[in-house]
């Protein structure tokens, strides 16, 4: 033997048995044996590959030295006994289905970058392939030797077991020169070895102790995901797995849709295991074993194992210190989750297109009504429905694992994006809803303030018109017992407050009209009445003061003081208001008050259509049967009837919708003001009719 040789020695020899003819023509068994340190001329060893190894597939011990072959030697046959046999039987199918299995398991991962290997032993002697699959299980980048010799193999291969070594894996009795030369013992136990540090070590189970090996952890793991299947028992990885119900069983518990258990039952082994393999691979899963590899009498634990845990990693798990669904309740949640989805969505839809709605009431209580509802929807509602949908936000990060691994099937529209793509359709349905409705609930508090304001006034001014009647009452009778009158004065003054009141009143019947107010035909034809009112108590007054026979100078000093007072603030008020379009309503108010609250367009007339009565001089009144006293009586009620006459037609101008119509009413207006200005001349004329009345007074006196 070498010195600087590494040598390995096994219980069991390794024995290649080759079929050979003998001289007399009756086969014989061969026994060839093969040392990486020492090897016959007769023994099939390839010297420019450099390697010792058997043939591919050889896992057998096949480095024993010369003396132990030449002791297993005879002549024609083989010192081996039955026993013997059947344990290298086992050991050789043992050692087959790992290499096959494991070969599988490299391949899975170096496809991941674009590498692959056909033979374990052969294609891990140069070190790339090694070192690339310790890359792609660890994320980092390893130096290489990139050329071919025997040294640049062996650097490429301690590259490698430094790096497991630095990582804390335990690598017992391997060097580089026994994968360098293709050691199936050895390049097996270093695979089973990366196997067990980067995918069997990171599982983790519910109920795992601390001194709990990964092997052990992954038996509890499969005895608590299969509890309860009946027929399913879990003991071990080897003959607890022979007839493929467990494997069926996982499947079932993560995708119960899959995996039909009754079926199960009443199969064989090879169409369960199958069946449970050809599953796993729609699962992503790769087949490293096939249904003759485990239907044995005492299959491969470290094959099963490698299966397994590649099961467990392909299957949802739920992330450290992240709620989680179990695979029990998956289908619960799952049902509370649409469930949860569907009635959102509903009340989004309907609120969506409640808000959407533009057919507000008309009535200022009802629509406060409903500005408060709407403010109770936004301020409580709201909320309420954002928590459930923070709810499902939730429960789907619950779900999302069991969805992307194809347990649940998510239907169009469940998507928590769907629902905030709803939600904020519903958002901006209620902002443009109180855009429009905070608007309409401002202007119709408004109009109900004007309603009211004119309710106010209409009381105001039917109490004017009640004293105003009393005392006009309380004269008639004075004047039927020949007793001079004493109220005019003051009925003067309650019929001109009624007369300001009525002014504002149009005003704001008008606005009330404009704003479609629900009781704004009620107002008018109270307000309508109050004019009538007013005009009829006018009339009488005016019947009842041209009866009487004398005036005190006090009364004739009122009456005139009367018409002063009319021409600046009654007249020229009208004028200035109607001349003012801030102040005045349109004449369609006016019409509607002068019909009587027929509301008929065009029922007035222009003032050019009408007659301007200019006021009488006194010198028209001369009459040689009247005492100039009752001529001065008579001029001055006729200057007061006058004024009545101007004020009710200028109560009733229009303006005037067009060019035309506004220039012939400013004519009018005009032709109006100069007969005001020749009035003056009348008045004049009743000052000086004023000191002859008082004059005659006092000679009377």
């Amino acid at each position: 033997l070498s010195s600087n040789k590494h040598c390995s020695f096994h219980p069991y020899p390794h024995f290649s048995f080759v079929s050979q003819s003998s001289s007399s023509g009756n086969p014989s068994l061969h026994c060839s044996m093969s040392s990486s340190a020492d090897f016959s001329d007769e023994d099939e060893y390839s010297l420019k590959s450099g390697s010792a190894s058997p043939a591919p597939g050889d896992t057998l011990p096949w480095n024993l030295p010369r003396h132990e072959r030449s002791k297993r030697k005879i002549q024609g046959g083989s010192v081996l006994d039955p026993a013997e046999r059947a344990v290298l039987r086992i050991a050789d199918e043992r050692d087959r289905v790992q290499k096959k299995t494991f070969t599988k398991w490299i391949n899975q991962h170096l496809v991941k970058v674009r590498k692959h290997i056909n033979d374990l032993y052969e294609d891990l002697r140069d070190g790339h392939n090694l070192i690339s699959l310790l890359e792609v299980l660890s994320g980092d980048t390893l130096p290489r030797e990139r050329g071919r010799m025997r040294f640049h193999r062996l650097q490429n291969v301690q590259i490698a077991l430094d790096y497991l070594k630095r990582r804390q894996v335990k690598l017992v009795n391997i060097r580089n020169d026994d994968i360098t030369d293709g050691n199936p013992k050895l390049t097996l136990g270093l695979i089973w070895t990366i196997i067990l540090h980067f995918q069997i070590s990171e599982i983790h189970v519910t109920g795992e102790s601390e001194d709990m090996t990964a092997k052990e952890r992954l038996l509890l793991w499969s005895k608590q995901t299969t509890e309860g299947y009946v027929g399913v028992r879990c003991e071990n990885f080897t003959t607890s797995w022979r007839d493929g119900r467990l494997f069926n069983a996982l499947i079932h518990k993560y995708r119960p849709d899959l995996v039909d258990m009754s079926r199960v039952s009443t199969q064989t082994n090879r169409s369960n295991l199958e069946d449970a393999f050809c599953v796993a691979e729609q699962l992503g899963v790769a087949r490293l074993l096939d249904p003759e590899d485990v239907d044995v009498q005492s299959p491969d634990e470290k094959s099963v194992i490698t299966y397994v845990s590649t099961l467990y990693d392909a299957f949802p798990k739920v992330p450290d210190g992240v709620e989680g669904v179990s695979p029990n309740d998956v289908d619960i949640k799952w049902v509370e989750y649409q469930n949860m989805i569907k009635y959102l969505s509903q009340w989004i839809k309907h609120n969506v297109a409640i808000m959407s709605s533009r057919s507000f009431p008309n009535n200022p209580v009802e629509l406060k009504a409903l500005y408060t509802q709407y403010l109770q929807f936004k301020e409580h509602e709201i909320p309420q429905k954002e928590n459930e949908k923070t709810k499902i936000k939730n429960l789907y990060k619950m779900l999302e694992m069991w969805i992307e691994f194809g347990r649940l099937q998510l239907p169009p529209g469940h998507h928590p994006n769907d629902v905030e793509k709803e939600w904020g359709k519903l958002i901006v349905a209620m902002l443009e809803r109180e855009k429009s409705l905070r608007p309409e609930v401002e202007r119709l508090e408004m109009l109900q303030q004007i309603a009211n304001r004119v309710q106010r006034d209409c009381v105001n001014g039917e109490d004017k018109l009640a004293l105003a009647r009393t005392a006009l009452q309380s004269d008639a009778k004075r004047l039927e017992s020949g007793i001079q009158f004493l109220n005019e004065a003051e009925i003067a003054g309650y019929l001109l407050e009624c007369e300001n009141i009525l002014r504002q009143q149009v005003v704001d019947i008008q606005i009330l009209l404009d704003g479609k107010f629900p009781f704004a035909d009620q107002l008018v034809q109270r307000v309508s009445k109050l004019r009538d009112d007013l005009l009829a108590l006018r009339a009488e007054c005016s019947s009842v003061y041209s009866k009487g026979r004398t005036l005190t100078t006090e009364q004739t000093k009122m009456m005139i003081s009367g018409i002063t007072q009319s021409l600046n603030s009654g007249f020229s008020q009208s004028i200035n208001t109607n001349l003012t379009p801030a102040l005045t309503p349109p004449a369609s108010v006016q019409s509607y008050l002068g019909s009587g609250g027929d509301m008929v367009p065009g029922s007035l007339r222009h003032l050019k259509n009408m007659q301007i009565r200019k006021p009488l001089l006194k010198s028209s009144l001369a009459d040689p049967s009247l005492t100039e006293e009752e001529v001065n009586m008579k001029f001055v009620q006729d200057l007061l009837n006058w004024v009545e006459e101007m004020q009710m037609e200028l109560e009733r101008s229009e303006w005037g919708s067009d060019m035309p119509s506004v220039k012939m009413n400013l004519d009018n207006h005009k032709n109006v003001h100069r007969v005001i200005e020749e009035f003056q001349m009348s008045l004049k004329e009743a000052k000086i009719s004023e000191v002859s009345i008082s004059c005659s007074c006092i000679n009377f006196c």
